[in-house]
């Protein structure tokens, strides 16, 4: 049996959705502060080690770094939550407002100009993910994690996968050695690449566990491992390139166009 659903809300919004709109506005905020947070781990371990963009693993025993690290995993926290009340067509795209955050904070710490397209992009930001909450469709009920997995296991969507992965795969064996200072879109690519992976992942186990947490266990479903193991790979490919990326020469760009 399903899930029960709430529609009571407000503002025509069901509560549900307003669950995962809370869920999804407090992450951003965990998680743009994060970037900042950590990025000043990463330059004090640039200062006695090798820098994270070329290799290095001394912001491992930097305690900024972490810091920034439970702050950013707290965020992602949330955001897991808010993709088990909210479509992901809601929560996908608030992440956006971590951008204006982290935007707004390397301004004033870090001394980052932010130009006037900067703004713009801010404002935009703002105006699009009001526009979605505003709108957001009402989700299907799911009686099981075995529905999502019949969907991700279908012809069109394991196509996807599977030109995703083999590009992610390219981009970190042949692309990241020789042009990973150089080219700005190399990691933000492998970041969203694997994003769009980790997006559908985390929803599906999201859903499990608001399923198991009613009284109907999904947890004894190999698909539900499935995606767990999914994530697990796709956020810690993440973070490791999200790490040499934000020191990189380039790192505001890739900040901004990674905190979705």
């Amino acid at each position: 049996m399903a899930a029960p659903s709430s529609s009571a809300g407000f503002g025509g919004m069901s509560s549900d959705n307003a669950k995962g709109l809370a869920l999804a506005v407090s992450s951003s905020a965990f998680i743009g502060a994060s970037f900042i947070v950590k990025k000043m781990g990463l330059r004090r371990a640039a200062d006695s080690g090798v820098r994270a963009g070329y290799g290095g693993y001394s912001y491992l025993v930097e305690p900024l770094w972490w810091i920034g690290m439970i702050s950013m995993i707290v965020g992602e926290i949330a955001n897991f939550a808010a993709y088990a009340f909210a479509p992901a067509i809601l929560v996908t795209p608030l992440g956006a407002l971590s951008i204006i955050i982290s935007a707004a904070l390397a301004h004033s710490i870090l001394q980052e100009k932010l130009h006037t397209f900067g703004i713009l992009g801010c404002v935009l930001c703002v105006v699009g993910s009001i526009t979605i909450a505003l709108h957001a469709p009402q989700e299907r009920d799911i009686d099981s994690v075995r529905e999502v997995w019949d969907l991700a296991t279908e012809p069109a969507f394991l196509s996807y996968a599977s030109i995703v992965v083999v590009a992610a795969l390219v981009l970190i064996y042949f692309v990241v050695p020789q042009h990973g200072q150089t080219n700005i879109m190399v990691y933000i690519g492998v970041c969203s690449l694997l994003g769009s992976l980790t997006v559908m992942s985390v929803k599906a186990l999201g859903i499990a566990l608001k399923l198991t947490f009613s009284g109907v266990n999904q947890l004894f479903y190999p698909q539900t491992w499935a995606f767990a193991l999914i994530v697990a790979t796709c956020v810690s490919t993440q973070i490791n390139y999200l790490n040499k990326g934000i020191t990189s020469p380039f790192a505001y760009h890739v900040e901004g166009l990674l905190a979705n």
